[in-house]
């Protein structure tokens, strides 16, 4: 049995019909441009967030972006950010002309380590970036403290946590603005790059708004220097009509978790935290081994997909040599070891249990 670790063809099946009764929709409307189907989604898509704001952009690293530079931080101030973490966080970071502080995460759930960005405050830290790795959201009321006591704001990188849960809320707790992506593979996946910032602050709502279209609010007027980044009116309409089936592709990804996590056993795997099941979004699925070379070569052969989110960590990338140095051992721990099971609403009971059984005699 051959089983891909992603196939977006079998995810996005079941919304076929709808989506082309959309894109026709779309070529018939004439409006191309933030128009009607930017702003349905833009409500529909707060709500579901329980917060007041969303402002529909091009893609999750302008979503970073263009929150970062509302704030009109100085030059270089610096912004503490897990190490463990997808470039694009610290990307963000780097071109909104700040600096990345990186900071170990929790070996068990891979997330920022709230001790470790205490130690890391200095008199030039001027917020903190959160990043809900893997579906999983950050511990936001511990670090909603810290960020009240040291005056610092708290910005999220949720690209990878659509309709996950922190206490019974899908918003992050004192958060002062959320960044999504809705690249083809999230839980929640445009067809092509999409993105959107959430915020409960409707100045910052405003300010993000003006600056996702040039810095302008009015044609031809131009008041700060801000972005082409503006949410594409198809894909809003592909988005609002997935965004009505999220939470039973959540519910779905949820039973698999459940499966894995209760079925799977053997003790060359360390499985994901299972104290948040029907919290997490679960995104993705992650197991650690030490002999994940050995693993790679068995699943091949098995004809399993799999994935390493992420090979490299960002500290150790070319692109960032400034950080090479850094000492991140947690860090680099997880990104040797870690490795991605199929995890995803086309998979059906028998691959599900092709998989656990495969798995069990590894």
């Amino acid at each position: 049995m051959e089983i891909p670790f992603l196939s977006l063809k079998s995810t996005n099946k079941p919304f076929e019909d709808s989506l082309k009764i959309a894109l026709t929709d779309f070529l018939s409307s004439g409006q191309y441009m933030l128009g009607k189907s930017v702003a349905n989604f833009e409500k529909n898509f707060a709500k579901y967030c329980q917060t007041k704001h969303c402002i529909g952009v091009a893609n999750g690293l302008d979503a970073l972006i263009l929150i970062l530079n509302s704030f009109e931080f100085k030059k270089n101030a610096e912004v503490i950010v897990p190490a463990n973490t997808y470039f694009a966080s610290i990307l963000a970071i780097i071109k909104a002309g700040l600096k990345p502080i990186l900071v170990e995460p929790n070996l068990e759930d891979y997330l920022i380590n709230t001790d470790n960005i205490k130690k890391a405050i200095s008199k030039e830290t001027v917020a903190v970036m959160a990043v809900n790795l893997y579906g999983r959201m950050c511990d936001y009321k511990k670090i909603n403290e810290i960020c009240q006591e040291n005056k610092l704001k708290l910005i999220v990188d949720s690209a990878q946590s659509h309709g996950a849960e922190y206490q019974d809320s899908k918003d992050c707790f004192g958060a002062d603005a959320i960044a999504y992506s809705f690249y083809p593979t999230k839980n929640l996946g445009a067809l092509a790059d999409a993105g959107a910032v959430v915020t409960g602050d409707e100045q910052l709502a405003k300010t993000i708004r003006k600056n996702r279209n040039y810095g302008s609010e009015i044609k031809y007027q131009f008041d700060s220097l801000g972005l082409n980044s503006r949410l594409s009116e198809l894909q809003a309409c592909f988005l609002d009509i997935k965004l009505k089936h999220l939470d039973d592709e959540i519910s779905k990804r949820r039973h698999i978790a459940r499966r894995y996590l209760t079925e799977i056993k053997n003790d060359k795997l360390i499985l994901p935290p299972s104290d948040r099941i029907n919290q997490d979004a679960w995104h993705l699925f992650v197991v650690r081994t030490d002999i994940r070379d050995s693993l790679i070569r068995f699943l091949k052969e098995k004809q399993i997909g799999f994935d390493i989110h992420y090979p490299i960590p960002p500290h150790k990338q070319k692109a960032l040599k400034e950080l090479n140095g850094l000492d991140l051992p947690i860090t680099e721990i997880i990104h040797k070891t870690i490795l991605s099971l199929p995890l995803n609403s086309s998979l059906v009971e028998d691959e599900v249990d092709h998989i656990i059984l495969t798995l069990n005699s590894y």
